[in-house]
């Protein structure tokens, strides 16, 4: 799908103010947004979005009406950007991941992971999740914690992506993981990788809206839940996030910016859980639930 960018010239407060703006308007569409500073114009910042290429027209309205809203003269300059596969770009650049007791790698590398590592093996594909990625990676430092005091038998990794996660949990302990997400290329892609780690007897692949499929009804409770998704999803599906954890249970969520630590964390006690730990990787925030 090809993408297009809306990017405009502006004062840094203004900036710093829509960027605020868009980034909550926009988060559950999942269209990245930035500011930066023009470092041959100190003066000058630039702030873009990013949006698919389809919902462009739709995109620069709603930027339009925030940012007369917030009384704040702009203009957006559209670039449609050319459609090029760069999680398959990037990756040929990048180097294995550690992540606690886990080491991420693609078939480009050549990699022995030391005696304690656990590998996962994870080429780039339509999907999220590579291992590059800072909510990826501290899921990863998070899951290898936990798992030195409590071993987890049904898991449920909400939001799959390429299935980095629900791999490295059934590679670490004798579990079943149920591995979902929205997107249907993801949920095949997670039933390729399992298959190229020697874990698909051991992670089911399912394709649902949240908790809408009964599959996950009948497999339910489950005693670990991996939400590596973004903030506005994640309180909204607090009460079945914690309605499908067992008693004793834990609760691993990410894909979230340390500013929405408390707005996420007031959310999940609200349905009877308490904040067991709290991580930052790169930039992004991982929050660790048990439930009573």
């Amino acid at each position: 799908m090809t993408q297009t960018c809306f990017r405009a010239e502006i004062e840094k407060s203004e900036a710093l103010t829509l960027q605020k703006i868009f980034e909550d308007e926009f988060e559950e569409d999942g269209f990245p947004v930035s500011s930066f500073e023009d470092l041959d114009n100190p003066v000058n910042w630039e702030i873009a979005v990013y949006c698919d290429t389809d919902l462009a027209e739709e995109t620069h309205t709603r930027m339009a009406k925030i940012a007369g809203i917030a009384e704040i003269k702009i203009s957006f300059e559209r670039e449609d950007l050319e459609d090029i596969d760069w999680v398959a770009e990037t990756l040929r650049e990048l180097t294995a991941v550690r992540a606690g007791r886990f080491i991420v790698h693609g078939s480009h590398e050549s990699h022995i992971p030391r005696p304690h590592e656990i590998a996962v093996h994870v080429n780039a594909g339509l999907a999220f999740g590579t291992g590059h990625h800072g909510t990826t990676a501290g899921c990863l430092d998070m899951l290898s914690r936990i798992i030195k005091r409590k071993t987890f038998y049904n898991v449920l990794d909400l939001g799959t992506g390429s299935g980095v996660l629900a791999i490295a949990a059934a590679k670490a302990m004798p579990c079943f993981v149920m591995a979902t997400d929205i997107d249907p290329v993801a949920t095949e892609t997670a039933k390729y990788n399992a298959k190229q780690n020697g874990v698909q007897a051991h992670i089911e692949c399912l394709t649902s809206v949240g908790f809408t499929q009964a599959r996950m009804h009948e497999q339910a409770p489950f005693d670990l839940v991996i939400a590596n998704i973004l903030a506005k999803p994640l309180q909204q599906m607090a009460l079945d996030i914690v309605a499908h954890t067992a008693s004793g249970g834990t609760v691993i969520l990410s894909g979230l910016l340390p500013h929405q630590r408390t707005p996420i964390i007031a959310s999940f006690r609200l349905q009877g859980l308490h904040l067991e730990h709290s991580h930052i990787r790169d930039g992004w925030l991982v929050l660790v639930f048990e439930k009573p």
